[in-house]
């Protein structure tokens, strides 16, 4: 089986998505953004990126992943 990508180069390289960022999120773009992508190999993962750079790079975490993370903050 292959190995889900960990990131990708740009998070324009996720086409379709729908960044999302928190409702507790000001509008000064001090946050990060997240996305599930549908589609291709990174489908299924989440992916996350910096607001302040929404053409950069995107790292993708598996759900089991990123629930474990955030359950930890």
């Amino acid at each position: 089986m292959t190995e889900p990508p960990r990131s990708v180069p740009s998070s324009t390289r996720l086409p379709g998505v729908r960044w999302l960022r928190s409702s507790y999120s000001t509008g000064a773009n001090n946050c990060v953004e997240t996305a599930r992508p549908t589609l291709g190999p990174c489908a299924g993962l989440l992916a996350v990126r910096d607001s302040k750079d929404p053409a950069g790079p995107a790292l993708l975490f598996s759900p089991e992943s990123w629930a474990g993370f955030t359950a930890r903050l």
